[in-house]
């Protein structure tokens, strides 16, 4: 349940008629007292959309498909059903409903969820997740728990050795299903569900549901209730809530304009969305040079290092959040303005889920974009998606940058005439006015409180920026192309003749990976686990090229031995694989190695 369904005023105690009410509305749908005593407590009011819809069926025992946006509340719509359907009532021993969550930050999230509504009914949650150790995790299941909320990897590891029983389990929750099958984790899920029970309840929640989601639909649920939240339209006639503008620029200058952006947008907050752990820990620190609060959020951080942002954060103490798509799931802040896209998101999809969370409860939102010259058709696919027009623009130029700042200092300085309290201040200025000109002294005093608000090392740089990109030169031509391997997989990446190629010769070094096509391994699965497990930026990622039994990656050399250590004892596509450095001769299919 996101805030915008709690109570402002979290500190006064409630109504006896405002208690009713919510008791009212949550006993309607059938759920338990001591739910909605819990509910109550924690301040919530009403059920959103979504779980007015899902609380019924799952408590009856239904499988459910659901579709929704993030902030629509989708944990408490299968949290509080299957709590009351599988657990209230009933011992801890061996686990009665499991959770698959794609990260270990969504993981942890849900179980505290999970943990919140249940802890007054004695439930038992346990997060099981990669990154933790194996003992505490086997002893926390040893003790005997009513759910398990889990990282896909890390549960078929348990289930492998023996250590997590699901005989007894009776619900399975795919949470952010859409997410799970971009990071490679379908043949993981297969697996796990193919372990269950035959009778179970399936429910399977999605911000998104693409043709891979609807498939998997057909294949576990059986008569599902379909459940779409469709996203908040705007009526006609009124403006577009959120605002969408582009900058075109080369990946060079991204950080720079960036920092200029943000000069000129002045947000009260903002989320950058950047695709990488490092993207993130750079950002945050190049921004914080330019003199902005920044905090960033990513898997890396601990849930209290987490908590400790989100509380700045609503406590407008930052400006700027740079954040990573999943560690950023369930963030709902009501004074959020701006949504900034740190290049092109890896779907449409991504764009709208990112930009809606904007522009909420009638206030205008803004959502920015940083792209390079040649991604213009993907800008127009995400107009045709939104249909919204997204208008393109020039990064500011320092003279830009200077003249706002100096709007704000002028700001500043009205607001702090208007509120007065300037007498302890006016000695000052009698004394310095029987020297200099007054006009002078009131000058020189802006200077000061100008240049101390001011900074950015860049301010003097140019940055290049096109906006006339919609017919590409005649003479362009692609610098490369996918090569389908057997069965039309494009599997290797060719670039065409006479393109600059980085390999080994500029500080690349090649990793084996023992998996292939025969293991469904696609290249997107070996970006995902290399970025998702090493925190290594796509950019330090070269060639990759997948043959039958194993994979080839190129990565840059400095971080080789970090990718290789990271990856050992991880599995992907459901299975452990061997790790090491590459043999020079070592031929990667039919045919001569270039």
């Amino acid at each position: 349940m996101g805030s915008a369904h709690r109570a402002h005023y979290p500190c006064m105690r409630l109504a006896l008629h405002e208690r009713k009410i919510m008791t009212t509305a949550f006993a309607a749908l059938g759920l338990a007292p001591a739910l909605v005593e819990t509910l109550t407590a924690l301040g919530y009011e009403e059920p959103t959309p979504i779980q007015s819809q899902a609380l019924p069926a799952l408590m009856e025992g239904r499988d459910v498909l659901g579709q929704a946006a993030t902030g629509t509340g989708k944990t408490g719509a299968f949290a509080l059903p299957l709590l009351q359907r599988h657990v209230l009532g009933k011992p801890a021993g061996a686990p009665v409903v499991l959770v698959l969550a794609p990260t270990r930050e969504l993981a942890i999230q849900v179980c505290e969820a999970f943990h919140s509504y249940g802890k007054s009914s004695g439930a038992v949650v346990a997060p099981i997740y990669g990154g933790q150790e194996y003992g505490r995790q086997i002893r926390l299941l040893q003790r005997g728990v009513h759910v398990v909320v889990a990282t896909p990897g890390r549960a078929l590891d348990h289930i492998r050795r023996g250590t997590m029983d699901l005989s007894n389990i009776q619900a399975i929750v795919l949470d952010e299903a859409d997410e799970m099958l971009d990071m490679g984790f379908s043949d993981d899920i297969d697996a796990i569900i193919d372990a269950l029970p035959p009778q179970h309840q399936t429910a399977l929640f999605s911000a998104t549901l693409p043709p891979r989601i609807s498939a998997m639909a057909d294949k576990r649920l059986t008569n599902p209730l379909r459940i779409l939240i469709p996203r908040e339209r705007t009526a006609e006639g009124q403006a577009p809530r959120v605002r969408q503008t582009a900058y075109v620029v080369g990946r060079a200058h991204r950080e720079a304009a960036l920092g200029r952006i943000l000069d000129v947008e002045s947000p009260q907050l903002a989320i950058v969305f950047a695709r990488t752990r490092n993207e993130v820990d750079e950002l945050a620190e190049h921004l914080r040079g330019r003199g902005y609060s920044v905090e960033p959020l990513h898997g890396g951080l601990d849930q209290a290092q987490r908590d400790r942002v989100m509380k700045r954060a609503r406590a407008s103490q930052v400006d700027v959040i740079v954040a990573t798509d999943v560690a950023a799931r369930g963030i709902d802040i009501d004074h959020l303005t701006h949504v900034i896209n740190y290049g092109i998101p890896a779907s449409l999809e991504t764009y709208v889920h990112r930009i809606g969370r904007t522009g909420r409860a009638g206030r205008e939102g803004v959502a920015i974009t940083l792209m390079e010259p040649r991604e213009h058709r993907l800008l127009r696919n995400i107009e045709g998606l939104t249909k919204a027009k997204i208008e393109v623009r020039s990064v500011p130029t320092a003279t830009d940058v200077r003249a706002r700042r100096l709007d704000m200092t002028r700001a500043a300085l009205r607001e702090a005439i208007l509120a007065g309290e300037l007498d302890r201040f006016r000695v000052v200025i009698e004394t310095l006015a029987e020297e200099f000109d007054p006009m002078d002294v009131a000058a020189a005093a802006i200077k000061l409180a100008h240049e101390a608000t001011s900074g950015g090392a860049d301010d003097d740089v140019e940055i290049p920026s096109a906006t006339s990109f919609d017919r590409p030169r005649r003479d362009a031509k692609p610098r490369g192309e996918w090569q389908p391997r057997s069965g039309g997989e494009r599997s290797e990446f060719k670039p065409r003749e006479g393109a600059p190629r980085r390999g080994r010769d500029e500080g690349m070094v090649r990793i084996f990976i023992g998996a292939g096509r025969e293991a469904g391994v696609r290249p997107a699965d070996l970006v995902g686990a290399i970025a998702n497990e090493a925190g290594i930026a796509a950019r330090k990622i070269g060639a990759i090229e997948i043959a039958d039994r194993f994979s080839l990656v190129e990565v840059d050399g400095p971080v080789a031995n970090v990718v290789i250590d990271a990856l050992r004892g991880t599995t992907i596509k459901g299975r452990q694989i061997t790790v090491r450095r590459d043999q020079p001769k070592r031929a990667a299919g039919p045919g001569p190695r270039e």
